[in-house]
């Protein structure tokens, strides 16, 4: 793989992974429509690694806060020890659903046709939330049931096409999260996610070889995975202050839109 087109893919995992947008839908129709290959379980796994450590470096605080909270517990940190339950019960759903569904869901949904359809449905869906919720709920008042119904519906994102923080975003929304709030329970619920699916893939990568891949290129595909998540978790989370969710699901109609013609209507 050329270390630019490492670069790139890194930048597209970066910002594609945490806007709600889908990045796995984005990497299967840039290796289907641009013959860009994806470089391999090894390279993908190395992606992933520059999204984790982007988000460890954005949420440091908030991790270190809620390990404190069962080390010291208090009445002042009570909330923290709630979100951090919180997120472990969400990651059950998502994780059961990679473990024994991801095989199946990669292959019958990869098609470029399939991958639009849920781009066009959960940009529909996304429209529906931000419509009918209340935006008024912080994070703080997140419930056991909450945390279920969001991890239940990240499972969802085995899919292409759906994305997993676009998905569990919405989720949120209907339930009357605010809109940050909406994001940031989703991206501290990426955390422990990405961390659980490398240790899952970790014997697979030391089984595969890494192919054509150079120190160089997968340098610059890690570089530019974390910086480009770490700049789109940081001003993604300050747009949302100001503005909804609508422009990333018209752009989910349009992409959809487009892909459905290009593959109805090419030779």
């Amino acid at each position: 793989m050329h270390p630019l087109i490492a670069a790139f893919l890194g930048l597209v995992q970066g910002l594609t992974e945490f806007l709600p947008i889908s990045s796995s839908g984005h990497l299967a129709l840039l290796e289907h429509f641009m013959n860009i290959e994806g470089g391999g379980l090894s390279f993908d796994i190395l992606l992933h690694l520059g999204t984790l450590a982007a988000l460890l470096s954005y949420f440091w605080a908030d991790w270190l806060a809620m390990l404190q909270a069962f080390s010291r517990p208090s009445p002042v940190n009570q909330q923290d020890r709630r979100l951090f339950i919180s997120l472990v019960l969400a990651c059950i759903p998502g994780a059961l659903a990679g473990v024994f569904l991801e095989h199946q869901a990669e292959t019958i949904f990869r098609q470029p046709a399939r991958i639009a359809l849920l781009l066009g449905s959960l940009g529909i869906l996304l429209i529906v939330a931000e419509r009918v919720s209340r935006h008024h709920r912080p994070l703080v008042t997140l419930r056991l049931g909450d945390a279920l119904l969001i991890g239940l519906s990240q499972a969802l994102a085995i899919m292409p096409g759906v994305s997993r923080s676009g998905i569990t975003m919405t989720c949120a929304l209907f339930l009357g999260f605010s809109r940050e709030a909406s994001a940031r329970f989703s991206f501290l619920l990426a955390t422990p996610i990405i961390a659980g699916a490398g240790l899952f893939h970790l014997p697979k990568w030391f089984k595969s070889p890494p192919g054509e891949l150079s120190t160089t290129a997968a340098g610059l595909g890690f570089t530019a995975a974390v910086i480009s998540s770490y700049l789109t978790i940081k001003y993604f989370l300050r747009f949302l202050r100001r503005h909804t969710f609508l422009p990333f699901a018209v752009y989910r109609l349009l992409l959809a839109s487009v892909i459905l013609a290009v593959s109805l209507f090419a030779p």
